[in-house]
């Protein structure tokens, strides 16, 4: 599973230590930072603020990525660009234009995607596939860390990776990543998993030791 990306869901991070939490992710080889950014509105939660994402920023030379699970998400893109934020991920459900929005994220040289509640049908942004750079599909109802993986996802990832070649975008996962989950869909063509408490944080176990076990993980399709 060499090619695939690992993403770290920083709302899981020790924030008593997040200097040494981030150098530790980068050094054990993480390829990109996750933040949930949360308004309270959109989901029943507040993620992590613009000062914890410019730390990490400033801290790192791995891609940093956001993901709005916010109203208006057009209205934080400013903040994100002079943050110089390198992936961007809209909620299309909750942007009375989403196609703008992604629009002016290419503009600024970031990448663009959409993320997929479990509960949002294919069919209802389909036209966006033509837009973006990649899909992220929650297995979980977002906005808290732990939650139980909504199986009926399975089925809308079959559909994505069908269409995926004649759209061109790429498919990342995020919610209940266990290391089982993360072998079977890279196997089928996933491209990137966002890795919380599932697999990565409070494990008791350094961050290398586990990003080394799924880079170098035999597997084959059962």
């Amino acid at each position: 599973m060499k090619n695939i990306e690992l993403s770290a869901s920083m709302m899981c991070a020790n924030f008593a230590c997040l200097r040494d939490e981030v150098k530790n992710l980068e050094s054990a080889g993480i390829d990109i930072f996750h933040i949930d950014i949360m308004d309270g509105s959109f989901v029943d939660n507040f993620g992590m603020g613009y000062q914890d994402m410019a730390f990490i920023k400033r801290n790192s030379t791995k891609q940093v990525e956001a993901h709005l699970m916010v109203s208006k998400p057009y209205n934080y893109l400013d903040i994100l660009f002079n943050l110089g934020i390198d992936i961007i991920y809209i909620h299309p459900e909750v942007d009375p234009d989403p196609a703008t929005t992604i629009e002016k994220i290419h503009q600024h040289g970031a990448i663009a995607g959409i993320a997929l509640n479990p509960g949002t049908s294919i069919s209802s942004i389909e036209e966006l596939l033509n837009t973006v750079d990649r899909v992220l599909v929650l297995g979980v109802n977002p906005g808290h860390a732990g939650r139980k993986y909504q199986s009926y996802v399975d089925k809308k990832i079959e559909k994505l990776l069908a269409l995926k070649s004649e759209y061109n975008f790429e498919i990342y996962m995020d919610g209940a990543i266990t290391i089982e989950r993360l072998d079977k869909w890279s196997l089928l063509g996933v491209k990137g998993f966002v890795l919380g408490t599932a697999t990565l944080f409070g494990k008791n176990r350094c961050y290398k030791d586990t990003l080394f076990e799924i880079r170098t993980r035999e597997v084959s399709f059962i």
